[in-house]
């Protein structure tokens, strides 16, 4: 067993195909198709069905696969860290932010984090927790931001800052009366939600002590998949949906007068930094930490 074979089982479990996992290999169909051969008859597992098409794995191919994916991503990650050690923080950085992240927390360190570190060649995909989780443990990406906690035992938590919850309702709705708002105040049918798999449906829910079928006697049923889309959806249609606060701090002057504030106990959410544990790139983990940190609102510093 050797490492090429295991990047060539890798390739053809994404692509399905000989022809083209050879090719993102730089080898002919035979000497991949032969050294995957030759791998099932050193395990005496098959890990392919060949006589599907596409190519399928094996279910027990399937666990093959995934350790094999943990074992190239640890020994990448192994030769990143030598690297470090000799030339300081340098080449690709796989990260994965969460939507309700992303575009308010990304232009505020992203700049800064790539003019002090020119060498590190950075890679952001947004992604659901789920898929980030998925992929941090296939090792396809490296390092994601996502709402803590996730209580994954293969995953490494590191906290950045709590950030709080407002809710955005529309002009003339009658909670402009009200100061401080609490959970029970909000009227669930006139609450707009994020679809399914984002975590921060799942937090606004759990908030508000709803149920799947919350919201669902309105005649205009939409579900969005964006905290600017769930917004639009207030000012058009009117309502009342929960923003946090970096997504306030994006809003014009005349929007956030239809921001509210909750009262005592304020809800939040722990936004941090996840990796798989024993995660070897530590220096490019603590810059990354420090360059958010201190690109943030000063409110939200107090973690």
């Amino acid at each position: 067993m050797n490492f090429q074979q295991l990047e060539y089982i890798v390739a053809l479990h994404a692509h399905r195909n000989f022809t083209v996992a050879a090719g993102h290999c730089f080898v002919t169909q035979s000497t991949l198709s032969s050294m995957i051969q030759r791998l099932e008859e050193e395990l005496d597992i098959v890990i392919f069905d060949r006589s599907k098409k596409p190519v399928e794995a094996t279910p027990a191919g399937l666990e093959i696969i995934a350790r094999a994916q943990k074992i190239l991503a640890e020994t990448a990650a192994l030769r990143h860290y030598a690297t470090e050690l000799h030339q300081g923080l340098s080449g690709e950085l796989r990260m994965a932010v969460i939507p309700t992240l992303a575009p308010y927390l990304l232009p505020l360190f992203v700049g800064n984090f790539l003019r002090s570190y020119p060498d590190i060649h950075l890679v952001v995909n947004e992604l659901t927790t789920a898929s980030i989780i998925r992929k941090l443990q296939s090792g396809e990406v490296e390092i994601g931001i996502l709402a803590l906690p996730l209580a994954e035992s293969e995953i490494q938590e590191i906290p950045l800052f709590e950030e709080p919850f407002y809710v955005y309702q529309s002009q003339g709705g009658q909670q402009h009366l009200k100061k401080y708002l609490l959970p029970a105040d909000l009227d669930t049918d006139r609450l707009w939600l994020l679809e399914e798999g984002h975590c921060l449906r799942t937090q606004v829910m759990h908030l508000c002590s709803l149920r799947n079928e919350a919201g669902m006697h309105r005649q205009l049923a939409y579900e969005a998949g964006s905290i600017e889309a769930l917004i639009q959806l207030v000012d058009h249609y009117e309502g009342v949906t929960i923003v946090p606060h970096l997504a306030v701090e994006q809003l014009s002057e005349s929007k956030r007068g239809q921001v509210y504030a909750f009262a005592h106990p304020i809800p939040s959410r722990t936004a941090g930094l996840v990796t798989r544990r024993n995660y070897p790139r530590i220096k490019i983990l603590e810059a990354l930490r420090a360059e958010i940190i201190t690109a943030l609102p000063p409110e939200l510093r107090r973690l």
